[in-house]
């Protein structure tokens, strides 16, 4: 269940952060904006870090593959990307896209296996669930 709400409070929270971020960037630009708010992530981070708990930051550089750290890099440009979208597409029609990106990334990590990840037998009721998702964007766009 906590699942579920997590995941439910993770879709809010980007669709109003995109809106924010957008609108930051009309008054500045879009790598000032994505820079504010990585930086603004990172000291939120630190302060968690405190009272949560103090892991070994040098654990970092035991993280094995290495390419795993990439994280924040990649974190950076779909902070860009997501602005970019929101801003020519509409909050609600870029969240479509974006979350259905997702699902389509993310299902083909699982059949394939990437990135460490528990290989995942192929089903066609989840093909299936990602083509009526497309069809959603369509009839919401037009």
């Amino acid at each position: 269940m906590w699942g579920i709400l997590a995941a439910l409070l993770s879709g809010a929270l980007m669709s109003i952060q995109g809106v924010f971020n957008t609108q930051v960037t009309e008054q500045t630009s879009v790598w000032v904006s994505a820079g504010w708010v990585q930086l603004t992530a990172f000291l939120t981070c630190l302060v968690m870090w405190m009272f949560a708990g103090r892991e070994q930051v040098g654990g970092l550089m035991q993280v094995r593959p290495w390419y795993m750290l990439a994280g924040g890099v990649i974190g950076a440009f779909i902070t860009y990307t997501v602005i970019r979208s929101m801003g020519s597409l509409g909050p609600a029609q870029a969240a479509l896209l974006i979350v259905v990106a997702q699902i389509i990334v993310a299902y083909a990590i699982e059949v394939l296996g990437l990135f460490g990840v528990e290989r995942a037998g192929f089903e066609w009721q989840k093909v299936i669930g990602a083509l009526v998702a497309i069809t959603g964007i369509v009839i919401f766009r037009y």
